[in-house]
């Protein structure tokens, strides 16, 4: 018989004393438990219906065999473990009935071993025999206690005790669960008996309510909850002990000790039974849910007022006029929102100036044009003298509502002692970042006060009405909006340049027009390139209005975008050339290009024509390179000279296509004048155009004037007919960098070059005393050179450049772009540009006539910028 190793004793024959003290031992320990539970031993040592058993929850049954190895007594529960009734049991063989035939040998040799004597204790396999409700045919596990025994006749017999291992396992795993309910559920756990009173807690409980869990032991609701709330809940809990009904989500309302938060909970309650179904006790389990009370009312809160903002979207701003729009915002807040309410509008915007007060001092005339109350009729006092509507008044400048007109945040101000008002929001009316006018919300002594949420739904609310109320003002001021988005589209503030003084010019058209919509496309642009080199752009996109604009802006981000791939200007403007040319086609360039090739009418309001001159100006050699896209030419002046415009070829205008763009390159002398210009400056419908360009060229007779004073010059002397057409006006006098801020050195093609070349570095940088940046030059030089030894051809030069910035370009034959690459770790090389991004400002390379050169940028050293470490850049490399 197969069994888990179990220990087999000779047997002695127990006397009666021994039994005596078995029975003595058993009686101790069930009274002692009994007494536990405030029973008395020899109350209930005999009761019929005692208050528990753990056979009521395990499965034991005992048989006895007599001396021929058969069952001779079976008893009940040996009929319900095994489903085999005494009558049929009685005279059966325990080994061919319950054992596998396959461990009937091994059976057979245990039990004449049993009936020789010997007590056994172990774990056996059975087979449940047929007929057993849900194991029918199945096989069990059974905990087997065989005690000897003696007929009256003196043979030899043994008393068997069987456990279903099953069931004791079931009963381990139900522990366990019991355990981790009360020592690591982080839910509140309580058991309460028939009583109301608490028979045991969990950890999750008593660390809220203080204490260890045996403390709470005893206690009822009233110790935990206030009389009210601990007379309904422990209703609740007779309820559900004597309907058996279980209680889902009953909120709990109640305070934790050292704490005066209201809290709240979510309890399920549920009746628990013994193992015979005897009701014993109510199980409690409690959910902290405070957090989720407090965000559900967030949340109705925030449905609130999404549902206010919503009918505020939809009743607000049906009319333009000023009026009606803060009788319409009055309308929606009170009393939803507020109790009472009024609308105060700057009495200029009223009597139709072009600019708001806005943020000026906050103390400017205002009129109450809307006042609305729920609860009076009387003028609206909340934050001070009542004012009637209509009227025309201010507010002091140290006031809470001059504050907020002054600084556009909304203000909370405090009802007076004795009145009617217990709050006041102040919220500014703001549309497109100007302060029409003030809205004041107030609630009444015993209304909620103004939260956060509420203080960000009245600046909602608030900012909402002035944009309906401003849309009078937009109107008036359409064409100076088109403008700030026109002039958005031009380089912000006063543009630098290396080698290059700046001044510039942009004046818009359309002021005597009469059509205010209107703007043009006249752009111009200063884009700084490597190397100290700087790219001049002057630009017209043919046409007017916003369309004209728009392709404007296209081509300027197009030009600044292609300038930073360093590009000859030819190739720019051939570049430009197919971007105009895709401006008009929903498809873009390529469907452009198939649609030139297929005879149709073409349509001119979707033909986009710019005219446009590219400069490229190098502070070293002082030379500029042009190219012209159908554009007026660039004007010169050199010292001591007469202003003459230079000779560059005009080429067709961007958008037509098909025609190559020429360069002309010119060297500048120190200190020349360079203009670049629209035509709305020279060309008007009074004047022709060589009679403005003549004009345009006598104006520059003094050039050594102030750049800025020879704008303005130019301005005043030409008969422009401003508002025709817009002028863009860009004037650049030369300043190539001195020789000693320059060092160009020619290093043949040798390992000995990468050495010599860090000499000519530190020698050049010890010279202009930048001893700060010896260490990194030198590095990024070194790497920069052994990359033109490796990879590049020819010769190999080196150039250092001094202004703003330093900038180093190392130049050689090969024209092979380098390619940053990330270096795996056990790579030995191929970190060197990874090297030069991280310890330069900026890096790239360029093509060159003769190959192509690449550069590094660093700052100069002011005493507030520091400078990468090269060990640390070298160490974060690997």
């Amino acid at each position: 018989m197969s069994e888990i190793p179990a220990k087999a004793t000779e047997s002695e024959d127990p006397s009666d004393g021994a039994r005596a003290r078995a029975a003595d031992g058993l009686a101790s320990a069930v009274g002692g438990a009994l007494a536990a539970d405030g029973v008395q031993p020899g109350d209930a040592m005999w009761q019929s219906s005692p208050p528990g058993s753990i056979y009521d929850y395990i499965k034991v049954a005992s048989f006895s065999i007599g001396p021929d190895g058969l069952v001779d007594q079976w008893s009940l529960r040996a009929e319900h473990l095994f489903g085999i009734s005494a009558e049929r049991a009685v005279g059966m063989d325990p080994i061919e009935t319950f054992i596998d035939p396959r461990h009937h040998e091994r059976g057979m040799r245990k039990m004449a071993e049993i009936l020789d004597g010997r007590e056994w204790t172990g774990v056996v396999p059975f087979r449940m025999p047929k007929g057993v409700e849900g194991e029918c045919g199945n096989e069990g596990l059974a905990e087997v206690y065989v005690m000897p025994t003696r007929t009256e006749d003196g043979e030899k017999a043994a008393v068997c005790i069987v456990v279903d291992v099953r069931t004791l396992r079931s009963i381990e795993t139900d522990l366990a669960a019991s355990q981790a309910i009360f020592g690591q559920s982080p839910f509140g756990f309580l058991l309460i008996d028939p009583d109301l009173r608490v028979r045991r807690v969990n950890h999750r409980f008593a660390s809220i309510f203080g204490g260890a869990p045996d403390d709470h032991r005893g206690k009822g609701v009233h110790d935990y909850l206030q009389r009210g709330e601990a007379e309904r809940v422990a209703a609740t809990l007779r309820r559900v002990l004597e309907t058996g009904s279980s209680i889902t989500d009953m909120h709990v309302t109640g305070f934790v000790p050292g704490s005066d938060e209201r809290r709240h909970w979510s309890v399920n309650l549920y009746r628990v039974h013994s193992g015979s179904g005897r009701p014993i006790g109510v199980a409690w389990l409690g959910i902290d849910i405070t957090a989720r009370r407090a965000a559900a009312r967030e949340a109705a809160a925030a449905r609130r007022n999404l549902a206010l903002l919503n009918e505020a979207g939809a009743r607000i701003g049906n009319s333009l006029d000023l009026e009606t729009t803060a009788r319409q915002l009055l309308d929606v807040v009170v009393p939803g929102f507020c109790d009472l309410a009024t609308v105060d509008l700057y009495q200029g915007l009223l009597v139709g100036d072009e600019t708001p007060p806005g943020l000026a001092d906050g103390s400017a005339e205002l009129r109450r044009v809307a006042f609305a109350s729920a609860v009076s009729d009387a003028p609206f006092a909340g934050t001070g003298v009542p004012v009637a509507v209509g009227a025309v008044h201010h507010y002091p400048f140290n006031s809470p509502c001059a504050d907020a007109l002054r600084t556009a945040r909304p203000q909370t101000v405090p009802g007076e002692d004795g009145g009617l008002v217990q709050s006041t929001l102040a919220v500014p009316m703001v549309a497109h970042d100007t302060v029409v006018g003030l809205v004041q919300f107030a609630r009444t002594k015993g209304s909620e006060p103004f939260g956060d949420r509420d203080r960000d739904l009245a600046v909602e609310l608030a900012a909402r009405a002035a944009v309906c109320i401003d849309n009078a003002r937009l109107y008036r001021r359409e064409h100076e909006r088109a403008l700030i988005l026109q002039r958005s589209l031009l380089p912000p503030g006063d543009p630098e340049a290396s080698g290059l003084d700046i001044a510039c010019r942009y004046l818009p058209g359309n002021a005597n027009t009469g059509r205010p919509s209107e703007v043009g496309g006249d752009w111009f642009d200063v884009i700084e390139l490597p190397g100290h080199r700087t790219a001049l752009v002057v630009g017209d996109v043919m046409g007017r209005g916003l369309r004209a604009a728009v392709a404007m802006g296209e081509l300027r981000t197009a030009v600044r975008t292609l300038a930073q791939l360093d590009l000859e200007p030819a190739e720019v403007l051939s570049q430009l050339d197919e971007i105009a040319r895709g401006l008009g086609a929903p498809g873009g360039v390529q469907q452009a290009t198939r649609a030139a090739r297929r005879p149709r009418e073409a349509d001119l309001s979707e033909v986009y024509l710019a005219t446009c001159v590219y400069a490229v100006y190098d502070s070293v050699t002082r030379r500029c390179t042009f190219a012209n896209a159908g554009h007026l030419p660039p004007v010169l002046v050199e010292p001591g000279e007469q202003a003459l415009m230079l000779d560059v070829p005009p080429g067709m205008p961007l958008g037509v296509g098909g025609e190559p763009f020429e360069e002309v390159e010119v060297e500048l002398p120190e200190g020349a004048l360079l203009a670049l210009y629209t035509d709305g400056l020279v060309e008007s419908r009074d004047h022709p155009l060589d009679e403005g360009l003549q004009a345009f060229v006598s104006a520059l007779a003094d050039p050594t004037q102030p750049l800025e004073d020879v704008c303005d010059h130019v301005l005043n002397t030409l008969d422009t007919h401003h508002g025709e057409d817009d002028i863009a006006l860009l004037m650049a006098r030369v300043q190539g960098l001195p020789t000693e801020s320059v060092g160009d050195w020619t290093l043949p093609r040798e390992p000995r070059s990468v050495g010599r070349a860090r000499e000519y570095a530190r020698a050049q940088l010890l010279s202009w005393d930048l001893e700060l940046l010896v260490d990194t030059t030198e590095l990024l030089v070194s790497e920069l050179v052994t990359n033109a030894l490796r990879y590049g051809e020819g010769e190999i030069r080196l150039r250092l450049l001094l202004d703003r910035t330093l900038v180093c370009e190392v130049w050689d034959s090969g024209l092979v772009q380098p390619r940053r690459r990330r270096a795996r770790d056990t790579d030995e090389g191929g970190r060197g540009l990874q090297l030069v991004g991280l310890l330069s400002a900026a890096w790239g390379s360029r093509r060159t006539p003769r190959g192509k050169t690449v550069w590094f940028e660093l700052p100069l050293p002011d005493g507030g910028t520091g400078l990468p470490d090269p060990a640390e850049a070298l160490l974060s490399l690997f």
